[in-house]
């Protein structure tokens, strides 16, 4: 499971933190930092990406509580990503051509 979500392109602590909390559910990042042996830094700056691609949320809660999102979900995401990478190297690939032919043809 480790390897497959640095495949998706989530960081070593990253990949950690979505494990932890899949498998063990919402914590407090104090929790999470002492579980997983991190300094603050690295466990915020981590959750906060993770959030940031929606792939764990935060309670309204306070203290804040963290929590994994399915990884049906997850693999759904980055399906979703990788389509739009696509349309967009193809977008990109018409106009690379384009200007290519241009810049030959004089």
């Amino acid at each position: 499971m480790f390897k497959a979500l640095q495949g998706l392109g989530l960081s070593n602590i990253d990949s950690q933190i979505y494990i932890f909390l899949a498998r063990n559910g919402p914590h407090e990042m104090r929790e999470i930092e002492m579980e997983l042996n991190l300094d603050e830094e690295k466990a915020h700056g981590s959750l906060k990406d993770l959030q940031g691609i929606s792939i764990v949320k935060a309670s309204i809660k306070y203290p804040l509580e963290f929590m994994a999102v399915p990884f049906e979900e997850v693999i759904d995401l980055f399906i979703e990503v990788k389509k739009e990478q696509a349309k967009t190297m193809q977008q990109s690939r018409e106009e690379l051509l384009k200007n290519w032919k241009a810049m030959i043809k004089t």
